[in-house]
């Protein structure tokens, strides 16, 4: 049950960071010395990650020109193309021809410290026998994230985006998880939500009525999801406040 492969939406246009993002991918934006993105594929080397899968949108070179074959970060990077932004179910399918096992999906916008978070979460999953193990923590505004229904480390439901006086705790998915392949039938099995598009909240949610084992595990420490100029702000100042070296070594 080992988890070998690594996989990173970045097919996002990133209108909330503009005028940056009409000349570089919002991924690429820099928290500290290196790419938001980088922080991810450094957390992905030292959970043991061998293999890491970004799914990009067409014209969206940037990625590549950046990475190239991953050897000089100690990984082997795949490309791969979603035609048309239908969302982040569709995004995860997009990766479904490259993924042979157990996998990791993590957002290629968001910054987690400390970088062990996603070991911790691997770990977790395999400990655990999980289908699909979503990282959550406390969240203030729960109309921005995936929220749950606590069971014991289960998961007994999950809403995308709820307004807040109908959600069930203030869990919510952080944009980080680690499935089984079998997430792939579910996604295709999982109609246009919320904005119409393919909600990976929903697929995890069918996985449930399914009754499929899927759980949950809180991260600790930081997490901020660069979406916007004053997030991309906080970042920076956490990252040099508390001296971070950035290192992707094990």
């Amino acid at each position: 049950m080992l988890v070998k492969q690594g996989l990173i939406p970045a097919a996002g246009s990133g209108t909330r960071l503009g005028p940056f993002t009409n000349a570089i991918p919002k991924e690429l934006l820099p928290v500290g010395d290196k790419a938001v993105i980088e922080h991810v594929v450094c957390a992905m080397h030292l959970a043991g990650i061998e293999e890491i899968v970004i799914v990009t949108s067409p014209h969206k070179h940037g990625l590549s020109d950046y990475f190239g074959s991953g050897k000089k970060f100690g990984v082997d990077f795949t490309y791969v193309v979603q035609d048309e932004r239908k969302g982040l179910g569709d995004a995860v399918l997009s990766g479904e021809h490259v993924i042979d096992g157990n996998f990791t999906v993590v957002l290629g916008d968001n910054y987690f410290s400390p970088k062990t978070f996603l070991k911790d979460l691997i770990d977790f999953h395999i400990e655990k026998k999980g289908e699909t193990t979503v990282g959550v923590a406390e969240v203030e505004d729960v109309t921005r994230h995936g929220i749950i229904t606590p069971d014991g480390f289960r998961v007994l439901d999950m809403v995308e985006k709820p307004p807040k006086e109908e959600a069930k705790s203030s869990l919510g998915a952080l944009g980080a998880y680690v499935f089984s392949t079998g997430i792939f039938d579910a996604i295709k099995d999982t109609k246009p939500g919320y904005k119409g598009e393919i909600q990976l909240t929903d697929s995890i949610r069918l996985q449930i009525e399914q009754g499929r084992n899927v759980l949950y595990k809180k991260i600790d420490g930081i997490h901020i999801d660069v979406g916007t100029p004053r997030d991309l702000m906080r970042a920076n100042e956490w990252y040099l406040s508390h001296d971070e070296n950035g290192n992707c070594k094990k």
